[in-house]
């Protein structure tokens, strides 16, 4: 029965939950292996992950939490060339990765601060309410809102072009 239940969630929920984190973190290949190790915790964690009033929110936020970690771990590396690596896919090639996620929102999601594009992550990727948003990333209500609204103008700042009509035509 556990096992059942948790391929239906993992079914409805990995396709959700990637682009989410794809939001958040603006890599592909991070962003699904980011959300594998998530959904891997989430199966040894099931009881608990079933009873979490938003299960795909804590998949998400694990796997955000898993890349601070792997990011921690990371910075004390040297890369061999003095430099540190690109991240695959920092090409832009987000278009045709079946995604669904426009390239140019990607870009702009990119540039935004970590808490901007998780708030975004959790309430436009994954629907939820402002009040498990502030849960999900231990923040008051009134941060996600502040949080929101910053990143929506500035997601409208670069991706909204509006077409004014020339004075005197």
């Amino acid at each position: 029965m556990k096992q059942l239940e948790f391929e239906e969630f993992y079914r409805c929920g990995r396709d959700v939950c990637l682009r989410a984190v794809l939001a958040a973190v603006g890599d592909r290949q991070l962003a699904e292996d980011l959300v594998a190790e998530a959904f891997a915790r989430a199966w040894a964690a099931w009881p608990r992950v079933r009873g979490h009033p938003a299960p795909r929110a804590w998949v998400v936020r694990t796997a955000l939490n898993t890349r601070v970690s792997w990011w921690r771990r990371r910075r004390h590396e040297v890369a061999l060339d003095g430099r540190d690596a690109e991240a695959p896919g920092s090409d832009g090639s987000y278009g045709s990765d079946g995604s669904g996620l426009d390239p140019a929102l990607l870009a702009v999601l990119r540039q935004l601060p970590r808490r901007q594009r998780e708030v975004i992550a959790l309430r436009v990727f994954l629907d939820l309410d402002t009040a498990t948003t502030a849960k999900t990333l231990g923040i008051a209500p009134g941060t996600v809102t502040a949080h929101l609204s910053r990143a929506v103008g500035t997601l409208r700042g670069h991706l909204v072009t509006v077409d004014h009509p020339e004075v005197g035509s």
